[in-house]
C-alpha cells in the first residue's frame, strides 16, 4: 500500500503543476495577441515610412544627376568606410520558461561575435534582459560591457522604445562605436520566428536599380515641402524611432509565443504523466484488492 500512497501523492503534485502551466499558457496567449496586434500596425506604418524615404532618396539622386552636384547625406545614412568598433545589443527575456528562446538569441549573438572577431573588429556586448547574460556565459562569451534588466515592461510603450534608443546612442558616443547592431528575435508567425543581428545605426537603407524612378510615375511626380532635404531628415528621425519600437515589439511577441508554446508542451506532458500514473495506480490498487479477496477466500475455505 506504500506504493499506492506514493503514486497518489505524485499524481496530486503533477495535477497542481498542470494547473500552473495551463494558467501560464493562457496568460502568455493573451499577451501575445496584444503584442501581435501592435506589431501588425507597426509594420504597416514602418513599410509606408520606408517607401517614402526611398522616394525622397530617389528625388535627391535625380537632382544630383540633373544639376551635377552631390548632396552630403545625413549621418544616419553614412556608412563608415572601415568600421572597427561594433556594439551588439542583445535582447533576451527577464524570465525563463520560454523554451529555447534565450539560448537561440545567445547562439546568434555568439555567431555574430565570432564573425566580427575573425575580421579583426572590436566587439562590445551589451545584454538587455536578465537571461541574456547567463545565456551568453553558457556559450563562453565573457567580454560583456554592460548588463541590464527590465528593458520591456508588461506592455511595451513608445516611450520605452525611445528610452532604449537614447541608451543605444549614449553607448555609441561613450565608446566611440562605428556600427550598432541589435540581436533579437524577429517574429514571423505563431509557428515561425528568426533570430538575427540587425544594424540600426547607421541605417542600412539602399536604393535598388528599379527604385531609382520611385519619385516619378509617368509624367506625374512628388513635390516636397519645405524641400526634399528637410523632409528626408524628418523621415529618418522618425524611422529610426519606429524601427526601435518595431524591434522591441518583435522581441516581445516572440517571447510570448515561445512561452505559450513551452507551457502548452508542459501542459500536454503533465496530462500524459497523469494518465500514465493513474493507470499504474489503478492497476496496483486492483491487484491489491484481488490479493486481499484471494486471502479472504483461502482463509474461509481453511476454516
Amino acid at each position: 500500500m506504500a506504493g499506492l500512497k506514493e503514486l497518489r501523492t505524485r499524481i496530486e503534485s503533477i495535477k497542481s503543476t498542470h494547473k500552473i502551466t495551463a494558467a501560464m499558457k493562457m496568460v502568455s496567449a493573451s499577451k501575445f495577441r496584444r503584442a501581435q496586434l501592435t506589431l501588425d500596425k507597426s509594420e504597416s506604418f514602418q513599410d509606408m515610412l520606408l517607401a517614402n524615404i526611398k522616394k525622397v532618396l530617389a528625388e535627391l539622386k535625380m537632382q544630383e544627376a540633373e544639376r551635377h552636384i552631390q548632396f552630403v547625406m545625413p549621418k544616419l545614412l553614412i556608412q563608415p568606410t572601415n568600421p572597427q568598433v561594433y556594439a551588439l545589443f542583445v535582447l533576451a527575456s527577464d524570465k525563463g520558461l520560454c523554451g529555447s528562446y534565450n539560448s537561440m538569441i545567445a547562439k546568434e549573438a555568439k555567431r555574430r561575435i565570432d564573425e566580427l572577431t575573425e575580421e579583426g573588429k572590436k566587439v562590445l556586448v551589451f545584454c538587455y534582459g536578465k537571461k541574456a547574460l547567463s545565456s551568453l556565459n553558457r556559450y563562453g562569451v565573457r567580454n560583456i560591457a554592460g548588463a541590464y534588466s527590465n528593458v520591456i515592461k508588461k506592455h511595451l510603450t513608445y516611450a520605452e522604445a525611445l528610452s532604449f534608443l537614447r541608451d543605444v546612442w549614449d553607448k555609441k558616443n561613450q565608446y566611440q562605436v562605428d556600427v550598432c547592431e541589435i540581436v533579437y528575435s524577429d517574429f514571423l508567425s505563431g509557428l515561425s520566428k528568426t533570430y538575427l543581428s540587425k544594424q540600426v545605426i547607421p541605417l542600412d537603407i539602399h536604393l535598388a536599380e528599379e527604385e531609382q524612378q520611385l519619385n516619378r510615375i509617368g509624367s506625374a511626380f512628388y513635390e516636397y515641402l519645405p524641400d526634399p532635404w528637410e523632409t528626408l531628415h524628418q523621415f529618418l528621425n522618425l524611422y529610426v524611432r519606429t524601427s526601435m519600437f518595431e524591434i522591441l515589439i518583435n522581441s516581445q511577441a516572440s517571447e510570448h509565443v515561445a512561452r505559450m508554446t513551452s507551457m502548452d508542451n508542459a501542459t500536454r506532458n503533465a496530462q500524459d504523466m497523469i494518465k500514465s500514473l493513474t493507470f499504474k495506480y489503478n492497476s496496483l490498487r486492483q491487484s491489491a484488492i484481488t490479493t486481499e479477496l484471494v486471502e479472504i477466500v483461502a482463509g474461509a475455505e481453511a476454516m
